[in-house]
């Protein structure tokens, strides 16, 4: 039998339920350019959608009749090389996503194509309305087509009103072609050069000659020997000459004009080179047992625990600079984008143009620019956010994660990957060592550590000897006894007065945006609601209205009820509301305030002004709580410790200390004494206290006994389903067979639910929760696996999503 190649592809259009490698056929004409790791378009389905897809392997074999061939190669180069193609894999099994969901995830968003279907007249337009005069629809859609020029994209059909029939009819028939247009969201930019193709003594005689009747040109010829090869643009800029001068001097003989790459990076600041890092003994310690396990080759995981302050960065970047003098490079990451400005400073002092920042607030264009830098080799040191783990680094030596605490390293999109497990992956697969930092490990990571599993190195001094700042704990009922209205309790106004008295900056955190929790009525308790999600509205006083911050819905807040005319209450304070009462208290005092609202220009551009305007007060959500280093900040004030502490999570209590240990660690700095104050309504609270203490072995191990207890990570894994839709009574129905499933897959483990979610309705979508306490090894991931794929295929289920987390954060 006659042989062919053949292409395993996962294709776009299939659900996880159908999710597998296809076999197409691969034609003569792409046997070239069909290569594993580049995209293509292929037909799909019984329809034959086009739809796109990626090679993962070629594969020779007998010829089998009626396998689809490839229709299209997107790529002239694999985007994907064989160790992408195995991070893919494993994401796919790990975390229960498609095959194309995980490729799209390691590719920057710039890179994929936009597909397009178009409809076009195969015939003469008089042939095609004598050919389908019988086809309801045909006249409307040959109309649409005549006007277009005779082809139209499928979509502008559809939106026209003509039936999908009318299409399928008039194709069937040959008087319609349908076609597939693929079109890079991000096009690779190019700039036109000039140079001299002759000596510049020689061009400049030649020119000399006209030099009165052709000025220009001698403007350009005596640039173009000064500096060489110049774009084009500057050229003109600089001369006065036009293109059609260039190009009659190219056809004179004189240049050549060339298209170069121009690359749409951020423009940095030229940064100072660092001074040398001195390290105190315990970082010297600590740095040489991490550089002896980067010099074993192996791939090893160490966890770098030290308090806030106490030089964890300059570790980080001496071990940097051992990996690239090992030839290797390395990737490092922050939870949040408003920690990348400064920690991108820091860098660029020591590697200059050999570091790249990568995360979303980049421009689509920034980021495939870096992108394309780094996979050439050009970049050997990547810093970014979460998804920075997936940058293609050649030789990857060192993957360090600060603050691997924070739950912003979980993607809350599928595939619901957590960095430090991609990063234990890549680790393992390229024999690199892993760093996780933090003055306040994950609770699993400090197990990890106990038993071995990472190799443990501890800071228990701030650099230089600093001290840790002076905690105190405000017990807000005193407030409400003394008929305190405010946020702002008597201890930490007090404070405030003396920082301004001295000059120095202060910062206050807020876990929560807007200006009032929610409004009510004095007379009959009515609450608005989002009408599309089951969360009360939040009123937000810049603009006067009520917006819910779980699906964006905002309308105009009134004054009286709408149920019974009584007056709305303010309930609850946010942000806003703690800014309009400090320009109360201090009238004259500049207060910046950070949050969702006012960063979308962008958090460096806030925090800039922060440091260099010396604004005496800045007040924030939780992204003023981590990682910031300002030397001027004396003094914190947390003004509600107790919003994180009750949430119906295991890791509550976890979450509530690493915050308030994180943000009172941004005090003190500098070389002044830090200072804070932490407000709450339970100052008894086991959590609160020894987070004013800075003890984080106290508290871990109150909270180990607990998950030992309660079988929570890392004694056991908590894998949660969560089924979602719009008909209430059937996502319960689906709930609970979900359910008892899960029983009869695992009759050994406990098996809970179905609960509904914290926020049950959240864009008129009801979700309902079961959860598996179990063990993530593959046999379980395999039986989830069949569980999701039967589920979906299962009619019962219609109208109904389904979804799996592991351990998951938030």
């Amino acid at each position: 039998m006659e042989t062919a190649e053949i292409a395993k592809v996962a294709v776009s259009a299939a659900p996880y339920s159908i999710d597998k490698p296809y076999d197409y056929l691969i034609p003569e004409a792409l046997l070239e350019a069909a290569l594993p790791g580049v995209r293509v378009t292929v037909p799909f389905g019984r329809g034959n959608r086009t739809s796109e897809g990626v090679i993962l392997a070629r594969t020779c074999g007998e010829k089998v009749r009626g396998l689809k061939p490839l229709a299209a190669v997107l790529d002239a180069a694999p985007v994907l090389d064989g160790d992408g193609i195995a991070l893919a894999l494993w994401l796919r099994q790990r975390y229960f996503c498609t095959m194309f969901e995980a490729v799209k995830t390691i590719l920057p968003a710039g890179l994929w194509y936009r597909l397009q279907e178009r409809v076009t007249l195969g015939v003469s337009m008089e042939e095609a309305r004598t050919r389908c005069a019988d086809i309801p629809g045909a006249d409307q859609l040959l109309d649409v087509l005549e006007s277009l020029g005779g082809s139209a994209p499928k979509d502008t059909l559809e939106s026209a009103g003509i039936p999908q029939a009318t299409i399928r009819a008039m194709e069937h028939d040959g008087v319609l072609l349908r076609q597939s247009d693929a079109k890079r969201q991000i096009g690779d930019k190019t700039r036109t050069m000039a140079e001299l193709v002759i000596s510049g003594e020689e061009a400049l005689a030649l020119t000399e000659r006209k030099r009165s009747s052709a000025p220009v040109r001698y403007a350009v010829t005596q640039l173009l020997s000064t500096e060489g090869k110049t774009s084009a643009a500057e050229l003109c800029y600089y001369t006065g000459a036009t293109m059609r001068t260039l190009r009659a001097m190219e056809k004179a003989g004189l240049l050549k004009l060339t298209q170069e790459e121009a690359l749409r990076i951020p423009t940095e600041e030229t940064a100072v080179p660092g001074p040398k890092i001195i390290f105190s003994q315990e970082q010297q310690r600590a740095f040489n047992g991490i550089l002896s396990l980067l010099e074993s080759g192996r791939a090893e995981a160490a966890l770098l625990y030290g308090v806030t302050g106490s030089g964890k960065t300059q570790i980080y970047i001496r071990l940097v600079q051992e990996t690239l003098r090992m030839g290797k490079s390395a990737i490092v990451l922050v939870p949040e984008i408003v920690l990348t400005p400064q920690m991108m400073r820091k860098f660029r002092a020591y590697f200059g143009s050999e570091v790249a920042m990568l995360h979303s607030s980049l421009r689509m264009t920034e980021r495939y620019d870096q992108w394309k830098r780094i996979r050439r080799g050009e970049v050997r040191v990547v810093l970014g956010t979460r998804s920075a783990i997936f940058a293609p680094v050649k030789n990857l030596g060192l993957i360090v994660l600060d603050e691997e605490q924070e739950g912003s390293y979980q993607s809350e999109n599928p595939p619901r990957y957590h960095t430090r497990d991609v990063a234990k992956f890549l680790c393992a697969r390229f024999g690199a060592t892993l760093l996780l930092g933090s003055a306040t490990p994950s609770v699993e990571s400090a197990w990890a550590a106990e038993n071995k599993t990472y190799h443990l190195f501890t800071l228990r001094q701030r650099y230089n000897a600093r001290a840790l700042p002076r905690v105190s704990i405000a017990d807000l009922r005193d407030e409400v006894r003394r008929g305190n209205p405010g946020v702002i309790g008597g201890l930490l106004q007090k404070e405030l007065e003396e920082n301004l008295r001295r000059g120095e900056q202060s910062i206050l955190f807020l876990n929560r945006r807007g200006n009032s929790r929610m409004l009510l009525c004095g007379e009959c308790g009515y609450v608005p609601q989002c009408p599309r999600c089951s969360a009360a509205l939040t009123y937000h006083s810049a603009n006067g209205r009520l917006m819910c911050h779980h699906c964006g819905h905002s309308q105009i807040a009134g004054d009286t009820c709408p149920q019974c005319g009584g007056t709305m209450k303010h309930v609850g304070c946010g942000t806003q509301k703690v800014e309009q009462e400090l320009s109360q208290l201090f009238p004259d005092v500049p207060v910046l305030r950070m949050d969702a609202d006012t960063a979308a220009g962008g958090h460096s551009t806030l925090l800039e002004r922060f440091e260099k305007e010396r604004i005496p007060i800045l007040l924030g959500t939780q992204m003023v709580a981590k990682g910031l280093d300002f030397e001027n900040v004396t003094l914190v004030g947390v003004l509600s410790a107790d919003l994180s502490l009750y949430v119906d999570h295991y890791q509550a209590a976890e979450r509530t200390f690493n915050l308030l240990t994180q943000v009172v660690g941004r005090a003190g700095r500098g070389g002044r004494d830090g200072r804070a104050v932490i407000q709450t309504y339970t100052p008894e609270n086991d959590v609160i206290r020894c987070a004013a203490a800075q003890d984080y072995a106290g508290f871990y191990r109150q909270e180990i006994r607990l998950r030992r207890l309660r079988q929570c990570p890392p004694f056991a894994d908590h894998f949660s389903f969560t089924l979602s839709g719009t008909d209430e009574g059937a996502v319960l129905r689906s709930s609970a067979a979900a359910r008892d499933t899960l029983r009869q897959l695992f009759p050994d483990q406990e098996v809970l639910g179905p609960a509904p979610a914290p926020v049950l309705k959240v864009n008129n979508r009801y979700r309902y929760h079961v959860l598996l306490v179990g063990s993530n090894c593959k046999p379980t991931r395999d039986k989830i696996s069949w569980l999701l794929k039967t589920f979906s295929n299962d009619r019962a289920n219609r109208g109904v999503n389904i979804f799996v987390d592991c351990n998951l954060t938030d």
